[in-house]
């Protein structure tokens, strides 16, 4: 069962980078805070790379005027490849990074997906959500992770 709209993100700890690892648990993310939270299946994978993040790198500016306190992302990947596919894709300093290397957030809100047959293991499905303090306040689930017609930063902003 997944999360959905009005359900408490459930409590994890996340690796971002801030002068080196640092431990930031969801509390610490969400509380108190309007953001705009999208997961991606992996960094420097086609669609996250060319489309997804960019969408939300592009957008950051417009999701802000409308209330976003914070534009994060989340993947099953480790704080230093998320680290540099942010460098790499100009997301560095805009998108929030956090790394959830063991998949324990993706499992927690139900939205993790087994990729080992394409030799990526388990990974959280694409997703995009506005969460209120805490709250799941809209929710976008894409079928399948190649795919990017749902869970879009556009949809976001019309959203809010």
């Amino acid at each position: 069962m997944s999360i959905t709209v009005g359900d408490k993100l459930p409590e994890a700890t996340f690796t971002v980078m801030d002068g080196g690892p640092k431990q930031v648990s969801a509390s610490e993310v969400f509380a108190g805070k309007r953001v705009a939270l999208f997961a991606v299946p992996g960094a420097f994978t086609p669609t996250c790379s060319e489309h997804h993040l960019p969408g939300f790198v592009g957008h950051a500016d417009a999701l802000k005027a409308k209330g976003v306190d914070l534009v994060a992302c989340t993947a099953v990947n480790d704080v230093f490849v998320l680290d540099a596919w942010a460098k790499a894709r100009g997301a560095d300093g805009t998108v929030t990074m956090l790394a959830d290397g063991s998949a324990a957030f993706a499992k927690a809100l139900g939205l993790d997906v087994d990729l080992g047959p394409f030799g990526l293991g388990v990974r959280s499905k694409r997703y995009a959500m506005i969460v209120e303090d805490g709250a799941v306040k809209y929710l976008a689930i894409e079928d399948s992770p190649p795919e990017h017609s749902k869970a879009t930063a556009e949809k976001l902003l019309a959203a809010l």
